[in-house]
């Protein structure tokens, strides 16, 4: 499995829809847990870096920097 790099601000398409509709998310911190944004609805999760990685279907916008 190839390692990605992630950054503040990339957005990212998950798997899984959240209930609201919206795949995409923004992430708003990075670390040993990753916290991201729905671009659609605006609710915040915070997701555990293996989990995140996992969950992630594709980039479609990178971040700043």
């Amino acid at each position: 499995m190839e390692e990605r790099e992630y950054r503040l601000g990339d957005q990212v398409r998950l798997k899984k829809k959240h209930p609201c509709g919206g795949d995409i998310w923004e992430i708003i911190r990075v670390g040993m847990d990753f916290k991201a944004k729905c671009t659609t609805c605006g609710r915040i999760i915070m997701l555990p870096r293996r989990t995140f990685e996992k969950r992630v279907k594709e980039i479609i916008r990178e971040g700043e920097n």
